[in-house]
């Protein structure tokens, strides 16, 4: 059982380190124009997003407590100033580099293993290119992987209000919830179940 269980990581920190990299060429793919974008994050454009995805890695685990004690233990709050901070002065290149040369970095949110780490760089790198149109297929290895990461807290967390809602994948084996059915591709349902809204032309259920 152990053997497996170091296998499987294996196999997460493998895929991470793809979506890192796969996202960061997409980051060097982008117009000025799509920079300054709005995202699936609200109040977020695309400067703030890779900003935030990468600041575990630019910041040590002390100055990371340091930004959240600046914001009276907030962590929501926290996130937000570092993101516009951050923005405000890296480079697109610098955002792009700082995924790809971090590929293999360990690090992971403060809740969850390596799988909360892959949930991470997906979720994120969807606000990107789904709100710029882009419609980029997270592999479906890496989204069973993610939606192993739902759970009630997550909903919480992310403030995503299903009520009784069942969530369906068409592409793949999975459900949670319970309710009204709402069947969609596995992209879009971890968009939802993390708080997003999708782009009006797919919200019409």
């Amino acid at each position: 059982m152990l053997v497996i269980m170091k296998r499987a990581a294996v196999d997460v920190r493998a895929e991470i380190a793809a979506e890192r990299r796969e996202l960061a060429d997409v980051l060097d793919g982008l117009t000025d124009h799509q920079w300054d974008a709005p995202t699936l994050c609200s109040g977020w454009r695309v400067r703030e997003v890779a900003a935030h995805m990468s600041m575990g890695f630019r910041y040590s685990y002390g100055r990371t407590a340091l930004e959240l004690a600046r914001s009276q233990g907030n962590l929501h709050r926290m996130t937000d100033r570092v993101a516009r901070r951050d923005a405000a002065v890296l480079t697109p290149h610098e955002l792009a580099a700082a995924l790809r040369d971090n590929a293999h970095h360990p690090w992971r949110p403060p809740v969850g293993g390596p799988a909360a780490a892959l949930g991470h760089d997906v979720i994120h790198g969807s606000d990107i290119t789904v709100a710029l149109g882009i419609g980029r297929q997270v592999p479906m290895e890496r989204l069973r992987i993610v939606l192993e990461t739902v759970k009630p807290s997550t909903l919480r967390f992310f403030r995503a209000n299903l009520g009784d809602v069942e969530l369906r994948a068409t592409d793949l084996e999975w459900s949670f919830g319970r309710g009204t059915q709402v069947a969609r591709p596995a992209q879009e349902l971890l968009l939802l179940a993390y708080g997003r809204r999708l782009p009006a032309v797919r919200a019409d259920d």
